[in-house]
């Protein structure tokens, strides 16, 4: 059977992360993706991280392709004519300065969907501002809440995801009107996308001071992780309230089990006591015994796996998430379609990707 985007023809001229990681998601989902590199070493990422390449670039062929030179360029248009999908991720006006701009290529494959992604967009005051995903999440708000890293470049890979989707609707709504069309993606816009949920509870809230915000985004009752007594943590998130009540029996929150901690908003002004109290329980015992009693009362909680043991998390090794790689144990696309087939491996420079999982 045919993977679902079968026969779809993707030119990927991006490098570093959220483009790569886009046009693997395409290729996952069966696409045939072209990387354009330019020679003589070809993306960065190669040297940079040889495992974030083989974890990004995986099912893709490698072409070098010289866009400072005419012939190279040349080249790109041909590819570009019968391509029905274009992804590059350089600052913006720098495919236009090559003649390689949504204007130019729509002029020779009208129905062609070009996807660029930058860090702010292709106008505006900071258009050509250099960044990086901090500074994407530093401008959307995220980083003023949040304060600390969150450990994965939330606004790279967001943006590659948003990316996705829009690459999608553009194709379906490329059948109805047989258009193509330029898709702006700015990841610093993705980010502030995914705030949305905070901006309504803020307001909703009269959370006006980056204090209060802070408060009411990272400070919960019974949510958290918590070390336990053989220095392993778990991660407990009981917000609502029959979930709360089965927790304070499981641990033995005895200060807080009454009827005036019966309501979220009643717990509130007690975090801090509360979440003390819980942390205290926990370091009493080991937490794979305390993570067995707590599932069976039914109370949100789970281990904080580090990554070099999601492989051998039971629910991801039951469903068969990850598949041995070049790169190591790498995730699957995490919606699996009829017709969807194992990645072949990252492509040598200027070669075909390779045979693999």
């Amino acid at each position: 059977m045919p993977g679902p985007l079968d026969g779809l023809r993707v030119l990927d001229f991006s490098e570093l992360l959220p483009g790569p990681f886009l046009t693997a998601c395409l290729a996952e989902l069966g696409a045939s993706v072209q990387k354009v590199e330019r020679p003589p070493a070809g993306d960065p990422v190669r040297r940079m991280s040889p495992g974030v390449f083989g974890a990004v670039n995986r099912g893709k062929d490698s072409l070098l392709i010289d866009l400072k030179q005419e012939a190279g360029r040349e080249q790109a248009r041909a590819l570009a004519a019968e391509a029905d999908v274009l992804v590059e991720s350089f600052r913006p006006g720098v495919m236009a300065r090559l003649g390689l701009g949504p204007a130019e290529l729509a002029e020779v494959n009208p129905r062609l969907i070009y996807a660029s992604l930058s860090g702010y967009g292709q106008d505006g005051p900071y258009a050509a501002v250099p960044g990086h995903d901090l500074n994407y999440l530093s401008v959307a708000g995220i980083k003023a809440i949040s304060g600390g890293s969150a450990g994965v470049p939330v606004a790279d890979l967001c943006g590659s995801v948003y990316g996705l989707a829009g690459i999608l609707a553009a194709l379906v709504q490329r059948g109805i009107t047989g258009r193509g069309q330029h898709l702006d993606i700015a990841l610093a816009e993705c980010a502030l996308h995914w705030l949305n949920p905070r901006l309504g509870r803020f307001s909703g809230a009269g959370a006006e001071t980056l204090e209060a915000q802070r408060r009411m985004a990272l400070s919960r009752p019974a949510y958290g992780a918590f070390i336990c007594l053989d220095g392993r943590s778990i991660s407990i998130a009981a917000l609502e309230d029959h979930f709360w009540s089965r927790l304070v029996r499981s641990l033995d929150l005895a200060p807080f089990d009454t009827p005036d901690h019966a309501r979220m908003a009643q717990r509130v002004p007690q975090t801090e006591e509360i979440n003390a109290l819980i942390a205290a329980r926990c370091a009493e015992e080991e937490s794979q015994a305390l993570l067995s009693r707590l599932l069976a009362a039914d109370v949100p909680a789970a281990p904080v796996v580090p990554p070099s043991e999601v492989a051998q998390f039971p629910q991801f090794v039951a469903r068969g998430v990850l598949e041995e790689t070049a790169a190591g144990p790498l995730a699957r696309f995490p919606v699996r379609l009829e017709g969807m087939a194992p990645l072949k491996e990252a492509p040598l420079l200027g070669g075909r990707a390779e045979a693999g999982a």
